[in-house]
């Protein structure tokens, strides 16, 4: 059942994060339409156990990084196309975008000016422009960082961020498709990922060759450049690696070794028993 949330359905997206409100369902099923352009309902009964699309990428959101450090900046950009209801293609803003994300990432431990920025930067520049609440966090396993990733899109139809090639590069996860519909039960597995590398059509000679925007790769594919964060820090955008004194990812302790993403989240609001929610 594919579902591709575009148009109008993106400023209340923006407006509900801005204004700090849970969103009990994503937008697109608001009114039991799984997809806006069939008509398909959406049931918790047999929805479940059938194959699920999610599908954020729409014509004009994917921006190539202007240089081969700015990858961070790049899909923030592409990340905010999404969430936001006019995409934003110029240079101009992606630089931006990434000395934002270098402002907020902090000092390398070896105390080297970076040259790109941080999985730190990127998650709070997110969270600054108003495109949140994004946090970091990661599994050493593959199937359950995608699930992670697939049921955070499902319940906030916002794209998520893979932390590439060790920590050395950044795209973004723009849909996905599963076993079944996160939304409705956590028994699922991802089977495939669309994603945007602002790389393209470069790719690396070491990784392998940039998918083209909004392909649908199999988990086998994704996992050759989709791999756990190095035990040296590598920071996305050409900073050379370093290493802690413990020999753990210096600044980075708890992702290293893991499969690392920027995933977005649904606020919720808890009201104490007696009050009503306002």
């Amino acid at each position: 059942m594919p579902v591709r949330v575009r148009g109008p359905h993106r400023l209340l997206i923006v407006l509900a994060a801005t204004l700090g409100l849970a969103l009990a369902m994503p937008l697109s099923v608001v009114g039991g339409s799984g997809n806006p352009r069939s008509g398909s309902p959406v049931g918790a009964g047999s929805a479940a156990v059938k194959p699920f699309t999610l599908d954020l990428y729409g014509r004009g959101d994917f921006v190539a990084q202007t240089n081969f450090v700015q990858c961070v900046g790049a899909s923030m950009q592409m990340m905010l196309n999404m969430i936001r209801p006019e995409n934003d293609r110029t240079a101009a803003t992606q630089l931006d975008l990434q000395n934002l994300a270098r402002s907020t990432s902090g000092q390398r431990p070896d105390g080297i000016v970076r040259k790109g920025a941080s999985v730190r930067g990127w998650t709070a520049g997110l969270n600054i422009l108003g495109g949140g609440p994004y946090r970091t966090t990661g599994s050493t396993d593959i199937g359950a960082a995608l699930r992670l990733a697939a049921r955070a899109m499902r319940e906030t139809n916002r794209p998520v961020g893979l932390l590439m090639w060790r920590g050395r590069h950044a795209w973004v996860m723009a849909g996905f498709t599963a076993t079944a519909d996160p939304r409705l039960t956590d028994d699922f597995e991802v089977t495939s990922v669309i994603v945007l590398d602002p790389l393209y059509p470069y790719g690396s000679r070491t990784w392998g060759p940039s998918p083209r925007p909004g392909a649908a790769l199999s988990v086998e594919s994704l996992a050759r450049q989709f791999v756990p964060r190095g035990f040296h820090t590598s920071l996305p955008g050409g900073d050379a690696p370093t290493t802690s004194p413990t020999g753990t990812s210096a600044g980075y302790p708890a992702l290293a070794g893991k499969y690392v993403i920027v995933m977005p989240y649904a606020l919720t609001r808890f009201v104490r028993p007696g009050h009503w929610a306002s």
